[in-house]
């Protein structure tokens, strides 16, 4: 998850969680963060527990979010527009929903210039309109609850002007927070200045919640307010609002999205064999250091209870997003492949293409031969939103990658599907020819025509993921190419497990696996011949 973030010119590292490594102020970034923490703890109280009533306390990690969150530019505009926070059953997850809902209604949260010295100053909203959304009443009136407890337990009672509590809302003098669950067309057009989704993976399109989630982010953009997920981690293939979230942030980290400001925060417990107990405590015990309420043992019961399957342990416990269940690779094994590595010029590699014209992807991966090292070389994906529509791959762009590739490393093998690219693949097998190591096909050097050799590319399947799980191969850590790879699900024919999409039509690609496996057969059958001979100092020009 790790990137970057560029403030006024400043460029900003991120945590493996994402949120940016350290506070805002060691950056020269101002922020409102500072008056809302401190708001906090000065009129809410603790909602429930062994410290019910006492005053409120943020732990160190929701004071670095609330940090970045009231985070400004040079201008006083906000950072970010949008935010998702996931974490793990027990953390704290539904007071921190609770506690920025409140703050939203009464701190000093809209920028009202800069102080003498420098320093952001904020004032409280003159009209807010809060809202709590869930897709079911018992979510909301659990969030609600912990609300009403904070503002009546606390001073906030006596320094909130008009502060009405009800059993169901909040009114002040100006403004009030409410809990949501109407369908969405009953929302449209509300003047809203902020919105807690809260538990948006169990918001789908079949329970009106992808359509509330939207209604909400229109009602907010008229009024310059914004939104903030709190959500477990996510079941992939359902298509929720946070699993949505989260691949609009891949996006935007890969550079196939425009960064409208979007914060995440999503710290997980790496483990790669839950079977491995003292791995599983390390992980736990750095995942929830900052909840000192929750006891680490009884979190290894519950995921060493046969009653609890692996997959959810590691999705409410460890907050990984887990694969689905025909998930042809799973997320942990692919990245514990990941090295600090990346092909050298003159490498000896095979390549492998999978290519389209304008719906799916179209990619060039390369992998090394002696150590099984895949790189992708360029994966061509049609953009979302405007700038994709009418839009055809480059295949100039893509013939030129080809060639260039060819002219920086010695390749001794290339296997490319031949759909839709056959007179440029035509092309390709007569120029390498000669110094391909293994051909594609009887009738062409690099032609492999995956829809007629069913038998040979499942094989080739079951080998490569096989040697996934086991860490017997490497890769870079691009992000798409991990995107791709964990979009492809198990197809199981006579012959054994090959792959697929989850769907026919989805828009979750595979291209970027497939070009893997070409290029991992091409690697193979370089094996099984007896390895590559020695390098051809010969400089290969092609046409």
């Amino acid at each position: 998850m790790a990137g970057h973030l560029t403030v006024n010119g400043t460029v900003i590292p991120l945590s493996p969680d994402g949120l940016p490594k350290g506070m805002p102020d060691q950056y020269g970034v101002q922020t409102l963060g500072w008056g809302v923490l401190g708001w906090a703890e000065e009129f809410l109280a603790q909602p429930d527990g062994d410290r019910a009533g006492d005053p409120w306390r943020w732990t160190a990690s929701q004071a670095r979010l609330v940090a970045w969150w009231y985070a400004v530019d040079s201008a006083g505009r906000w950072l970010f527009r949008r935010g998702q926070v996931v974490l793990p059953k027990g953390s704290g997850k539904s007071p921190l929903a609770a506690a920025l809902s409140c703050c939203a209604l009464a701190a000093d949260v809209v920028f009202d210039g800069f102080d003498a010295g420098g320093d952001a100053v904020g004032r409280p909203h003159p009209s807010p309109h809060v809202q709590l959304a869930a897709v079911s009443q018992d979510q909301t009136d659990n969030t609600m609850s912990l609300v009403l407890s904070m503002l009546r337990d606390g001073p906030a009672a006596n320094a909130i002007h008009g502060l009405d509590l009800g059993l169901t809302r909040v009114r002040t003098r100006n403004g009030k927070l409410e809990p949501v669950t109407a369908s969405a067309p009953s929302r449209e057009g509300q003047r809203l200045t902020d919105a807690i989704l809260d538990e948006p993976h169990l918001w789908t399109p079949t329970n009106g919640g992808t359509r509330m989630a939207a209604t909400l982010r229109r009602n907010l953009g008229k009024m310059n307010g914004r939104s903030l997920e709190t959500t477990n981690a996510w079941t992939p293939g359902e298509e929720s609002v946070a699993e949505e979230t989260a691949l609009y942030a891949d996006k935007i980290a890969e550079g196939e999205a425009i960064d409208v400001g979007l914060l995440r925060w999503h710290p997980q417990a790496v483990v790669k064999d839950l079977s491995d107990r003292t791995a599983l405590r390390a992980g736990l015990t750095r995942l929830y250091r900052d909840a000192p309420w929750v006891d680490v043992d009884r979190i290894i019961s519950e995921v060493y209870d046969l009653g609890t399957h692996p997959a959810d342990a590691r999705r409410f416990y460890l907050n990984q997003v887990v694969t689905a269940d025909d998930a042809l690779v799973a997320p942990q094994d692919w990245d514990s492949c990941l090295v600090g590595e990346r092909l050298e010029d003159g490498d000896t590699i095979t390549l492998g293409f999978d290519g389209s014209k304008s719906d799916d992807a179209t990619c060039l991966m390369a992998c090394r031969v002696e150590d099984r090292l895949f790189q992708p070389i360029g994966i061509w994906e049609r953009p979302d939103g405007p700038e994709g529509q009418g839009w055809t791959v480059d295949r100039q762009a893509v013939d030129d990658a080809v060639r260039e590739t060819c002219a920086r490393y010695r390749v001794v093998g290339f296997y490319a599907d031949v759909e839709h690219f056959e007179s440029y693949i035509d092309q390709w097998s007569n120029d390498l020819r000669e110094h391909l190591l293994v051909k594609a096909a009887a009738t062409s050097a690099v032609g492999w025509d995956m829809r007629g050799r069913l038998q040979q590319s499942t094989l080739a399947n079951e080998r490569l993921t096989a040697a996934v799980a086991d860490g017997k191969v490497k890769q870079t850590g691009d992000r798409r190419h991990r995107r791709h790879v964990l979009n492809a699900r198990r197809r199981p024919n006579r012959y054994g497990i090959s792959f697929g999409k989850d769907r026919r039509g989805s828009k979750k690609k595979v291209d970027a696996y497939a070009a893997t496996l070409l290029a991992d057969m091409a690697r193979h059958d370089i094996e099984a011949r007896g390895g590559a001979r020695p390098v051809d100092r010969r400089v290969v020009v092609l046409r």
